[in-house]
């Protein structure tokens, strides 16, 4: 039997007639695999959807079915002002970018999300924070609302696992995340393919950028911390985009003796924008939260002000803390 989440979640989709669906920006795997999912969820029951993500679409998803649908809030022309709003993988609402002009004063949100910090800023909230992904919680979405399964629904639902457990290497790899992907396996889903494209095939500047960061390597509190650095001076050099970075900050988190990884990333607004990985010790998403951003256990990320050292010093400090305690605990 369902609980009211999902009689709520099932009773906004079917009590609609068209969504806007949008995922957080700069967006991973799981973002734009649950936004074509739920594209595919609408069309089967018989709604329209207007896809948006503000940073646009990774080229390594763009294979994914209805990726090419999804458009930059600039690049909306027609439906809106949308009064129903599907958020997939949000894990609070600045991370949607800028959608004002794109909703009702009214707007209900279906928010849907697996991110332990999510501030639940929706009309309707499906949480489940111990899914691996997003697309684990859709896939259970598809059975409740009694749709019939096939490849192009599962394609993006399988992305979404793959990426979000890191290839099915991350500790939340459970029985039901297994089970999922063998289900889709025998729908017809290239796992092969996937894989290939959205983990292993690099572009040139994401290498360039990832030799500039390695240069900037540096450990403290005895090997147990690593951290890496890139300036708005090396996106400019490579010719490298914020997608780029994508995988780099587990380089700093793989060393044998590292607990938590670090890569600090210069913004064009003189932000300090931090990704943050963790093997065991240190919850990163609680240490995210605590500076005004999330995520999960073992990978997160925030903005801070301030000048480079100033803000290593900070984060380098609060993580040693972090150490000391777990390791005494």
């Amino acid at each position: 039997m369902m609980n009211n989440n999902w009689v709520e979640a099932v009773q906004f989709l079917r009590e609609g007639s068209h969504f806007l669906v949008i995922s957080h920006i700069h967006p991973d795997g799981d973002a734009i695999g649950s936004t074509c999912a739920v594209s595919a969820i609408l069309k089967r029951l018989g709604k329209s959807s207007t896809l948006v993500n503000a940073s646009g679409v990774p080229e390594k998803f763009i294979f994914l079915p209805d990726a090419e649908r999804i458009l930059t809030p600039e690049q909306v022309r027609e439906g809106g002002p949308f009064s129903r709003v599907v958020a997939v993988d949000v894990a609070d609402a600045e991370r949607m970018g800028e959608i004002e002009g794109l909703v009702t004063e009214d707007v209900q949100i279906l928010n849907i999300d697996h991110h332990p910090t999510n501030d639940r800023f929706g009309t309707v909230n499906l949480i489940i924070d111990h899914a691996a992904s997003t697309t684990e919680i859709l896939c259970q979405l598809v059975d409740e609302l009694d749709l019939e399964w096939d490849r192009s629904l599962a394609e993006p639902l399988y992305t979404g696992l793959l990426t979000d457990t890191g290839g099915f290497r991350y500790s939340n790899t459970t029985p039901a995340v297994m089970q999922l992907a063998a289900r889709m396996l025998e729908i017809g889903v290239d796992a092969g393919t996937i894989a290939d494209r959205t983990l292993e095939t690099v572009t040139q500047s994401q290498l360039h950028l990832l030799r500039r960061s390695l240069d900037t390597l540096t450990f403290a509190e005895g090997g147990r911390i690593a951290w890496m650095w890139l300036s708005r001076e090396d996106f400019a050099l490579v010719g490298a985009s914020e997608e780029d970075m994508d995988g780099i900050v587990n380089y700093a988190r793989n060393v044998n003796s590292v607990d938590v990884g670090i890569l600090f990333r210069e913004t064009d607004r003189g932000e300090i924008k931090v990704s943050l990985r963790s093997r065991e010790i240190v919850d990163v998403g609680v240490l995210a939260q605590s500076f005004g951003g999330g995520g999960h256990a073992r990978a997160a990320g925030c903005t801070l002000q301030g000048s480079r050292d100033e803000v290593v010093k900070l984060l380098l400090e609060r993580v040693t803390e972090r150490l000391r305690e777990g390791s005494s605990a």
